[in-house]
């Protein structure tokens, strides 16, 4: 089980290839400038404000979220990779 702290979410990253409208799969090596996305698996508490109160993470473990392609950090767990980034670096919850 992983368990970030503070602000920090784990996503476990989506790998879909893009289809034209034409039928053309354009591989997800191409525009790699473009937001990330994937879907959050754990949540972290949330940091402590200046008064030492803890502020809840407005995302929640199954949002899909789109996020900037050098935000997070990338790790490997039993064959399987997963980011760890902080709340801010969250584009977007596609709802």
């Amino acid at each position: 089980m992983l368990k970030p702290l503070n602000d920090n979410v784990i996503v476990k990253p989506s790998n879909a290839e893009e289809k034209t409208a034409s039928g053309i799969i354009i591989p997800d090596t191409v525009n790699k400038e473009k937001p990330e996305q994937g879907e959050i698996i754990a949540v972290g508490p949330g940091k402590l404000n200046d008064s030492g109160v803890r502020m809840p993470l407005n995302v929640k473990v199954g949002d899909k979220v789109f996020f900037t392609k050098y935000a997070p950090n990338e790790f490997k767990v039993k064959d399987e990779t997963f980011l760890v980034m902080k709340e801010d670096d969250i584009l977007a919850v596609v709802e």
